[in-house]
């Protein structure tokens, strides 16, 4: 099923975003930065800087607030099917309960903290233009959440759109902790009956192992893999608690199992590959592919009528799997990306990357329909139903044709007029090189792995009120979906405005922003396996 017809499918510019059409929006080329490096001798802005608080002021605010507690604890879940793992999770369910809110709502929500083993944690909240002392990077913006403790995050969110949270310590995103957060528009312009949040994960935990584990086997890299004993894997570790450091999984135990011989593949993905994704298309092995939290076997279920609207909010909250998704029977309506309007496209399919969110409308037919999340080049799917009327249950293996069908990636999408970033001169550009190989599992920006200890070191500089431009270039073998915290930039001189973005092998992506939230924001690579292993880095206002 990994065929794609080409006819079909547009794929001109995903990896190539703005290239000769960024003219338009440069105005000029700007003061170019290396990147790495380019602001070690700056004073920066801190996350509890005056002029954090001062742009928190600058936010419309309702006046109205959203109080909720989000227990952190293990639990253990029902997927569905009989699969029942042990995970963590947030309240004992997967995903989390949805959070939902108005435009200038504030958002006070108390992260408890009942993780096992001294296990730090924290809550990211993925897409959010927000103030930078909440946005939950350990320790960047702030320190671990340590077991036992408490933390309460406080902002206005004066950006509709859908959005995600989870945690940002370790690989603990790839457990069970995460779950949709909404934005109402109270004068949304879309007209539809009902909506359907439809979140998307590759499931590991407690089935054949951890994410501890998983990235303890990937960081010895293929080329130390050969000749290992396959009668053994390695023990958990407890490498997710870093305390006050609140940072990068060491995953010591099974490092130590490897050296003494007793390493097996058991997580690494081998022969993984998409022409979608330009070639290898993923890492792990999982042995389970969700849609709101239940196996293909034992999907979720939407019930509705026929000829209703309905908004799908799609949400792609994986660790190492892009997603083809599709509804069998059914045309999909582009509305939005990453929480912001698109010019409206008909499509028979998504890729979604890690990370990113689609809205979608759909007009129902009669009967019912699979809606399929294809692990892609994986040969492996998610699955839930709509079902509008009587029909049999589709196969958990279902590949609707509307799969092979008309693609259309986000370089090519346009954003919505009212969102469009102003042309402007730019002002700073930056080469963010995306470095690093399967075979040493050393993912870097710029050569040079993210210092957890140090996160100063090696900012990307940029000043407030600036045209920044971004120059996301792949020097790998492998697609890297790049997040930025705390922003929305623009591709090209007309493009979506995003914050995740899927960067091919050996292609550039241009991208654009507005410097006008201070603080220090990670940018990473949305693989959570190869961001925890280096790929990241701090875009960091100067004082």
């Amino acid at each position: 099923m990994n065929s794609i017809n080409r006819r079909s499918v547009l794929l001109a510019g995903l990896g190539a975003a703005g290239t000769g059409a960024l003219a338009a929006c440069n105005g000029g080329s700007g003061n170019t930065g290396s990147g790495s490096g380019s602001g070690s001798g700056n004073a920066l802005v801190s996350p509890t800087a005056s002029a954090v608080a001062a742009a928190e002021k600058k936010r419309t605010s309702s006046g109205r607030q959203r109080k909720l507690t989000l227990t952190a604890s293990p639990a253990m879940i029902d997927l569905g099917g009989g699969v029942m793992p042990k995970t963590w999770a947030f309240d004992g369910r997967t995903p989390g309960k949805e959070v939902r809110l108005s435009v200038g709502d504030t958002l006070i929500a108390e992260l408890s903290n009942q993780l096992p083993n001294k296990t730090a944690t924290s809550i990211h909240w993925h897409g959010i233009a927000l103030r930078n002392d909440m946005d939950g990077v350990p320790p960047a913006t702030q320190t671990a959440v340590r077991a036992g403790s408490t933390f309460t995050y406080r902002f206005i969110a004066d950006a509709p759109g859908t959005y995600f949270f989870h945690p940002h310590v370790g690989v603990q995103l790839d457990r069970g902790l995460y779950a949709p957060l909404i934005v109402e528009d109270p004068k949304e312009p879309l007209s539809y009956d009902d909506e359907w949040v439809v979140l998307l994960d590759d499931w590991v935990d407690g089935v054949t192992g951890t994410p501890n584990e998983v990235f303890s086997e990937l960081k010895l890299g293929m080329a130390d893999m050969s000749g290992m004993d396959m009668s053994s894997s390695p023990s958990p570790s407890s490498s997710d608690s870093m305390g006050d450091m609140g940072g990068m999984d060491m995953g010591g135990s099974a490092s130590a199992s490897a050296s003494s011989g007793g390493m097996s593949k058991k997580f690494m993905l081998m022969g993984a590959t998409s022409s979608l994704l330009g070639g290898d298309a993923g890492d792990v092995k999982y042995p389970h592919h969700l849609i709101n939290g239940r196996v293909a076997t034992d999907p979720d279920v939407y019930t509705g009528k026929p000829g209703r609207k309905v908004r799908l909010r799609i949400i792609n909250a994986g660790s190492d799997t892009a997603y083809r998704v599709a509804l069998g029977g059914h045309k999909l309506t582009i509305t939005h990306t990453d929480g912001f309007p698109v010019q409206h496209q008909e499509v028979d399919t998504l890729l979604v990357g890690m990370g990113e969110r689609y809205d979608v409308l759909v007009t129902l037919g009669d009967g019912v329909f699979p809606l399929v999340s294809l692990a892609e080049g994986k040969n492996a799917n998610g699955l839930a139903l709509m079902r509008t009327g009587s029909g049999s249950t589709p196969k958990a293996s279902v590949r609707p044709q509307e799969l092979d069908g008309m693609i259309m990636t986000a370089s090519q999408l346009r954003a919505a007029d009212d969102v469009r970033l102003k042309s402007s001169k730019t002002d700073v550009t930056h080469q963010i090189k995306l470095t690093g190989n399967m075979m040493k599992y050393n993912w870097a920006i710029n050569g040079t792995p993210f210092d957890m200890k140090n996160p100063e070191a090696h900012p990307i500089v940029i000043e407030e009120g600036q045209r920044v431009r971004l120059d996301f270039v792949n020097t790998t073998e492998m697609w890297h979906p790049m997040h930025l915290h705390g922003h929305t930039y623009q591709l090209g001189a007309s493009g979506p405005r995003k914050d995740t973005t899927i960067v091919l092998p050996k292609e550039t992506v241009s991208v654009f922003l507005d410097a006008d939230n201070p603080g220090q924001w990670m940018m990473h690579c949305h693989n959570a396996y190869h961001g925890e292993a280096g790929m990241m880095a701090n875009v960091a206002y100067k004082a």
